[in-house]
């Protein structure tokens, strides 16, 4: 079965990581380059254990725009980040694995990414992947 394994992060986040000033301390280059030295060796993990299917990061909030409702039959576009989420979806990792608990566990190592900051709050969510809708549980 196929997981999708979501990534999330902040603004602030991304604001940290490129080294702009926000209320904490940038990261500094070596602490980038060492989540992305760690990340790319997660992957490649998975690529040799054949699990791998598919990832992306994806950009910052501020270049997101939100679709919702119609006003007067025109549909109402917001330009990101959203004052209300604090967290937004930053990437995500396709597998392809025997069980969701081996998906939970493939996951669960992203925590161990190197980090120069406190990661207590920091989380990622596994879901399965719907093949079709015969496949969907309430």
């Amino acid at each position: 079965m196929k997981y999708m394994i979501m990534l999330y992060a902040s603004q602030q986040d991304y604001d940290l990581m490129t080294g702009k000033p926000t209320d904490k301390p940038a990261w500094a280059p070596e602490d980038v380059a060492a989540m992305h030295a760690y990340m790319a060796s997660w992957n490649q993990e998975l690529v040799d254990s054949g699990e791998f299917v598919d990832a992306r990061g994806l950009a910052a909030p501020v270049h997101t725009r939100r679709i919702h409702g119609l006003q007067n039959g025109v549909p109402v576009v917001t330009d990101g980040p959203y004052p209300e989420t604090q967290e937004v979806l930053a990437g995500y990792t396709i597998v392809e694995c025997e069980s969701f608990d081996r998906a939970t566990e493939i996951a669960a190592r992203i925590t161990k990414s190197p980090s120069p900051g406190d990661v207590s709050e920091a989380f990622v969510d596994v879901r399965p992947i719907l093949e079709g809708i015969d496949d969907l549980e309430v």
